[in-house]
């Protein structure tokens, strides 16, 4: 985690995504994302935990309402 004396202005992510087959013929979607400053790394198969992750990330470092904003853009973004 970043130290708690740093305070970020943004947040990067990268985010990894992938097919895995699971047999006669069902696959499901695979994701990797990870905290490009602290190099915090989560494996996910849904789109709510890929969500919990950067929301608990950003939460570590800031809770002055920035993790609103962010949580309200992800949440438009997963609804359209």
């Amino acid at each position: 985690m970043r130290k708690p004396t740093q305070r970020a202005t943004s947040y990067l992510f990268t985010v990894r995504l992938w097919h895995d087959d699971l047999g006669n013929g069902v696959r499901e979607w695979r994701g990797e994302v990870t905290d490009v400053a602290s190099s915090e790394r989560h494996y996910f198969r849904d789109w709510h935990a890929l969500v919990d992750f950067i929301q608990t990330s950003c939460r570590a470092v800031e809770e002055d309402g920035v993790t609103h904003i962010i949580e309200h853009e992800i949440k438009h973004e997963l609804t359209e």
